[in-house]
């Protein structure tokens, strides 16, 4: 039960640079094809970079024995403080809300933003966390962050975007630390 609870939590934190990414296109107006376009280009890169991070990190996992657990909330703590630190620094630069959404932008924005799932999927991996199990949830809580990132960013603005980003590290780092002292997994 507590590896679903981390599975679930590193979920939502990860997805919630999605929901951040999501505020930022919704700045610029949203309709329908918009959300349909988001939803599955963010939610399939999340479910997909965990699967590349789950097998990796399976394959390495029998090689790093007992310390496995501290690698794993390592690279959980590791990727938390860099979701947090890129928090800030785009909360630094001006950001000019885009009128245009090409499929080509909208790959590579879900593909940076789902770079964290390939280090979370290599330290679950060490936690025997199933994959499919592990994308699937990955992948659905990043479209539902995603759509309500979209309506929000159309809705309320910049406000929410920029700690959104913070909040998805601070729960890493947290889960991180969980997962290397035993309380997880």
């Amino acid at each position: 039960m507590s590896g679903l609870l981390g599975l679930l939590l590193v979920s939502v934190s990860v997805g919630l640079s999605n929901f951040a990414g999501a505020i930022g296109i919704g700045l610029s107006g949203i309709d329908a094809r918009t959300r349909l376009r988001v939803g599955i280009a963010f939610g399939l890169f999340e479910a997909v970079m965990p699967i590349i991070g789950l097998l990796v990190g399976q394959a390495v996992a029998g090689y790093f024995g007992h310390i496995a657990r501290y690698i794993g909330g390592g690279i959980l703590i590791l990727t938390g403080a860099y979701t947090i630190w890129q928090g800030r620094k785009v909360e630094s630069e001006e950001k000019a809300p885009r009128a245009d959404l090409r499929t080509h932008r909208l790959i590579v924005t879900a593909a940076a933003l789902s770079i964290d799932n390939l280090a979370v999927g290599f330290a679950l991996a060490i936690y025997h966390i199933q994959i499919v199990l592990a994308a699937i949830t990955m992948g659905v809580v990043s479209v539902v962050m995603s759509l309500i990132g979209l309506e929000l960013g159309h809705r309320l603005g910049a406000v929410v975007e920029a700690r959104a980003e913070e909040l998805g590290g601070v729960v890493l780092i947290g889960v991180g630390v969980a997962l290397a002292v035993g309380l997880m997994g």
